[in-house]
Parts: structure tokens; C-alpha cells; sequence
């Protein structure tokens, strides 16, 4: 089932509520994270959802009505921003576009890019797959991240050494990426999952 982008965005807030705080938020909550301003418009949220099977009313603690995301009924989408590439600037893509992806990967910070080139091969990752990539500036060695060398995106698992940093393709016809102190260098991204068409 597909739902319009604002009504995904609504969802989107309530699960990232769910995640963080382990409970549902209330509708003042809701209506003060989204800077909705009627509690009127945030009630017809919740019935159309709960209408279309995504969002169920349930009693909570001590009585109190909570909500809950039936992901089995859902189909959400995250943007897709661009296309990465080894070597090159981030591509952007001009006509928005969005990628149906399972409901485990909604997240407010969550976006999708299109790979182009075999570098990651090694990895189950080809030519033309997406992949869902979580908004972050932080990595842990051995995660897989979108990096950026001097402007340049790049799709590697990242690893700190002590007095550097090294992006490992997986795929033996390319290079490590060893990032030099002159170099500009940040971390765009975690790479949560693919998605392959075939």
C-alpha cells in the first residue's frame, strides 16, 4: 500500500518516536515534533491511517489510548538522493524520485543511492543495486559507509587506524582509499541495507 509523502512522514515521526523512546507519543507530541498546529488535523491523521491498516488505536498503560504501526500492511518509501560512485562527486539525481523499501528502515534520516561500478562487488553490492544509507557523520571500524574524499563520494568499509584513515573496497582490481592529513574527508553515511531489482 502506498500513502502520500506526508502522511509517510507522519508514520516516519511515529516510529522514530517508538525507537528512541520506546512508547508511542502522544498526540500533543506528535503535533509539537511535526509543528502541526491542530490536534484536529493530527486526530484525521491517525483515522485515515488507521482506515488504510497502517496505524492501530490500542489502550496503553494505565488506560491511556496508544498507537501502533502495522508494518505488515505497509509499503514505505525513502528518497532517493543520488548516485554514488567511486572517483566521483555525489550525482544528484534532478526529478525526485523514491524507492519503495521494507518498513524496518523508516527513519527521518534515512535516504537511498543508486551504485554505479563493481567496487564493492565482493560484497553482494553491483551496478545499478540501491542501497538505504541512515544520515550520519560517525562510523565504527569495518562499517560500510558513504565517504567523501575531497568532494569525491565513495561507497567503502571504513577503518581508523591511529593516525589514519582507510577506505576498503571489496572487490581485489581496486585500491584502498588512504586519506591523507591534506585531504578533506567526512562521513555522509551508514549503509543499513540493498535493494536489488532484478
Amino acid at each position: 500500500m502506498h500513502i502520500s509523502p506526508k502522511k509517510q512522514n507522519f508514520v516516519n515521526y511515529i516510529q522514530g518516536f517508538i525507537s528512541k523512546n520506546g512508547r508511542p507519543p502522544t498526540f500533543v507530541e506528535i503535533m509539537n515534533g511535526l509543528k502541526i498546529k491542530s490536534l484536529g488535523t493530527i486526530h484525521w491523521y491517525v483515522t485515515e491511517l488507521e482506515k488504510e491498516g497502517i496505524i492501530k488505536r490500542t489502550r496503553g498503560h494505565q488506560g491511556k489510548r496508544a498507537l501502533s504501526i502495522l508494518e505488515k500492511n505497509l509499503k514505505i518509501t525513502l528518497p532517493l538522493l543520488g548516485i554514488v560512485q567511486a572517483g566521483y562527486p555525489l550525482e544528484a539525481i534532478e526529478n525526485k524520485e523514491f524507492i519503495e523499501v521494507p518498513a524496518k528502515y523508516l527513519g527521518d534520516k534515512n535516504f537511498v543511492l543508486k551504485v554505479r561500478g563493481n567496487s564493492m562487488i565482493d560484497e553482494q553490492i553491483r551496478e545499478d543495486d540501491f542501497i538505504i544509507v541512515k544520515e550520519s557523520n560517525m562510523a565504527n571500524n569495518g562499517d560500510l559507509v558513504v565517504a567523501y574524499v575531497n568532494e569525491e563520494a565513495t561507497l567503502k568499509r571504513f577503518y581508523k587506524k591511529k593516525n589514519s584513515i582507510e577506505l576498503h573496497p571489496a572487490n581485489p582490481k581496486f585500491n584502498t582509499i588512504k586519506v591523507k592529513l591534506e585531504d578533506s574527508f567526512r562521513i555522509g553515511g551508514k549503509v543499513l541495507g540493498l535493494i536489488r531489482n532484478y
